[in-house]
C-alpha cells in the first residue's frame, strides 16, 4: 500500500518522463525504421539529452553560483576569523557579502532537487518495465502479467517490444546479477538471454561509467581555487568524487538493468560535455 501510494505521488514525474521517452522512441522506430533494440538504446540516450536541455539553465546559474562562492571563500574565512565568536554579526556579515555580490544561497539548492526528480523518475520508468523482481521497489510480479501490464504511458505492446529489444544480445530489462537476471520476464515472450552476454554489456557499461565519473570530478576539482581544495572538507569529497564514486558505479553496475547502465553512461556524458562548455564561458 505504502509503495503504491508514494508511485502516485511521484506520477508527476513519471508521465512526462513517459510522454519523451515515448516521443523519441516513436522518432526512431516508427519514422526512422531502426531494430527494436537499437530504437529503444537511442530513445533512452535521448531521453537523457532532452531532461539535461531542459535543465541547462538552471544547471548552469548553479555551477556559476558554487564558482562565484569559490572565489569568495578567502573573504568569508576573513569574516570567520573576524566574528567568529559572535555567531549573529557573523551571520550578519556574510548576508552582506552575499547581497553585495549578488548570492543567493537557496537559488543553489532548487536545480539540485529538480535534478534528483528528474533522475530518480528517468530510474524508475526505466526499470519498470521489467517488473518481475522481488524486494524493495520491485513488484514481484509474474512474467506473464508484467509482459501484459502497461507502463505508465507506454501500452502492453511497448512493455512487450521493450522486452523483447536487445542489445548486442543483452535484453535491456535484464541485469546481470540478481532478481532481474531471472530469464522468466523475456522467455515468456520467445527471448532467452544468455548470461555472459548481459553480463558482458552490463561490465562495459559500468565501467564507462566509472571512467567518465571519474573524469568529471577531475574536471570539476581542477577549477577549485587552492583555498577551497585544501580545505579538510573539500579533501574529503574530492576523494569520494574522484574514487568512491566511480567505484560505486562499477559495483552497481552487474545489479542495474542494462537500460539503466546506458541511462547512466549518457548522464555522465552530457556532464562532461556541459562542464567544458559552462567552464569555458
Amino acid at each position: 500500500m505504502c509503495t503504491a501510494k508514494r508511485k502516485f505521488m511521484f506520477n508527476f514525474v513519471y508521465y512526462p518522463i513517459s510522454g519523451i521517452l515515448w516521443v523519441w522512441h516513436y522518432l526512431f522506430l516508427e519514422m526512422a525504421g531502426m531494430a527494436a533494440g537499437f530504437s529503444w538504446t537511442l530513445s533512452i540516450v535521448f531521453l537523457v539529452f532532452t531532461i539535461r536541455a531542459l535543465l541547462y539553465r538552471p544547471t548552469a546559474a548553479q555551477m556559476r553560483l558554487s564558482m562565484r562562492m569559490q572565489q569568495l571563500r578567502p573573504q568569508f574565512d576573513a569574516l570567520k576569523k573576524r566574528y567568529g565568536k559572535d555567531r549573529q554579526r557573523y551571520a550578519m556579515e556574510v548576508q552582506k557579502l552575499q547581497k553585495e555580490h549578488g548570492i543567493n544561497p537557496l537559488a543553489g539548492c532548487l536545480p539540485v532537487l529538480v535534478q534528483a526528480f528528474a533522475f530518480l523518475g528517468i530510474f524508475h520508468v526505466l526499470r519498470s518495465f521489467n517488473r518481475t523482481g522481488a524486494g524493495f521497489g520491485q513488484l514481484s510480479m509474474s512474467a506473464e502479467l508484467n509482459a501484459n501490464t502497461p507502463n505508465y504511458l507506454f501500452s502492453v505492446d511497448h512493455v512487450q517490444s521493450f522486452l523483447s529489444a536487445q542489445l548486442f544480445g543483452s535484453p535491456l530489462g535484464a541485469a546481470a546479477v540478481g532478481p532481474l537476471s531471472a530469464p522468466d520476464a523475456f522467455a515468456v515472450l520467445g527471448v532467452t538471454p544468455a548470461a555472459p552476454a548481459v553480463a558482458a554489456l552490463a561490465m562495459v557499461l559500468g565501467v564507462a561509467a566509472a571512467i567518465v565519473t571519474h573524469v568529471n570530478a577531475r574536471t570539476s576539482i581542477a577549477r577549485q581555487t587552492p583555498e577551497t581544495a585544501a580545505s579538510p572538507q573539500s579533501i574529503i569529497m574530492n576523494r569520494l568524487m574522484l574514487w568512491a564514486f566511480p567505484l560505486g558505479a562499477l559495483i552497481a553496475a552487474p545489479f542495474m538493468p542494462v537500460a539503466v547502465l546506458v541511462y547512466l553512461v549518457s548522464n555522465n556524458a552530457w556532464t562532461y560535455g556541459q562542464q567544458r562548455f559552462v567552464y569555458r564561458r
